[in-house]
């Protein structure tokens, strides 16, 4: 095998890793407002994402947030945080 032969397969492969990795702040953000709970549907509008932060960054902007994510609501016994980061590890072992 060539090295130009080698080198042309791992140029596109790499280009796909990346591509694909920059998605995953984004799904993370989907999958962490999906399994916040919801009653009066205030923590899900008021989760948001931040892009322009380093690598992204999902914030609640209500008062309950810590207390929701420590697992208090019995629709997210985990909290959001725990499950999240369970997601973005199954994305990130699908992608390499």
């Amino acid at each position: 095998m060539k090295f130009t032969q080698v080198s042309n397969n791992i140029v596109p492969r790499t280009q796909r890793i990346k591509r694909q990795l920059q998605e995953v702040p984004a799904k993370a953000y989907t999958e962490f407002k999906k399994i916040t709970p919801i009653d009066t549907g205030n923590a899900r509008t008021k989760t948001n994402y931040q892009s322009k932060v380093d690598g992204g960054a999902i914030q609640g902007d209500y008062p309950y947030v810590n207390k929701l994510n420590e697992g208090s609501s019995k629709q997210a016994r985990d909290g959001m945080t725990r499950p999240t980061i369970a997601y973005i590890r199954q994305l990130i072992k699908r992608v390499l």
